[in-house]
């Protein structure tokens, strides 16, 4: 306990936020007996090596069919499936590449924590506005999709050779350093406002949707068999206990704000 404690506190006992994150594996290394220690870490790999076959093989999926497809229609299976496995051995690769700056970054969690921070808000933008308001249309879900991504990539390149290149910052005060040290959290707040923004303000601009095409998709466009159809899909316990759930999601918020 002393060994962790020296490495998560300083001096006066305040907790080092940089080293918060060695918690759990700290706790495994010295709490846990030998036999337990090794089911945790088999369990750790299994679930690590479980996420990254499902990522690389949606990735290479994505890049053959609506990419590699696309160029060229008449490619036999066969060669669809060459064209994936290259796919996910250049993945493969690039993630190895990318380790320096993982590691130079604040820590694995915070990292991926921020990366998906940057391109998460245009997607959840598109998403939970489209669901509820049918006059947008593809044109404003495109550009709020093109604008959004552009900003997380430029987020990602600016911090990029700060965590990579040790020693290297950017010059105070300027717009570089501005973006670098923005919580990446009001940073993909931006991102949201700038893609709602965008997304209704370019479907306003253009033509409406047909709304015979997403009848159904949208509340605005739900006819009343669709509502009953709905409303015959869940009962009233399903409603309590999903309080319940939202209930106990709120007050563990609460508690754990310190």
């Amino acid at each position: 306990m002393e060994s962790i404690s020296a490495a998560l506190l300083d001096s006066e006992g305040k907790v080092i936020t940089a080293n918060a994150q060695q918690a759990f594996p700290l706790l495994v290394a010295t709490i846990l007996p030998a036999g337990i220690r090794g089911l945790v870490v088999a369990g750790l790999l299994a679930a690590l090596m479980s996420s990254l076959a499902g990522v690389f093989n949606a990735s290479s999926t994505l890049f053959t069919m609506d990419f590699y497809s696309k160029f060229n229609p008449n490619a036999s299976e066969r060669s669809l499936v060459r064209i994936g496995r290259i796919a996910t051995a250049v993945m493969v690769v690039i993630g190895l590449l990318w380790i320096p700056v993982i590691q130079g970054s604040r820590g694995l969690y915070d990292y991926l924590q921020s990366v998906q921070g940057y391109l998460a808000p245009p997607i959840f933008v598109v998403f939970f506005f489209g669901v509820f308001m049918k006059r947008l249309n593809a044109k404003g879900c495109l550009a709020a999709l093109g604008i959004g991504f552009a900003m997380g990539l430029f987020r990602l390149a600016i911090d990029t050779p700060v965590a990579l290149m040790e020693g290297f910052a950017y010059e105070e005060g300027s717009f570089f350093w501005v973006v670098n040290n923005i919580f990446f959290q009001y940073y993909s707040l931006l991102i949201f406002i700038v893609c709602s923004i965008v997304m209704v303000g370019v479907s306003y601009a253009t033509e409406a949707p047909s709304y015979e095409r997403i009848s159904g998709l949208t509340f605005g466009t739900m006819t009343a068999e669709h509502r009953a159809e709905n409303k015959a899909s869940y009962t009233k316990g399903d409603v309590f206990w999903s309080a319940v759930v939202i209930l106990l999601i709120i007050l563990a918020y609460l508690y754990f704000t310190g």
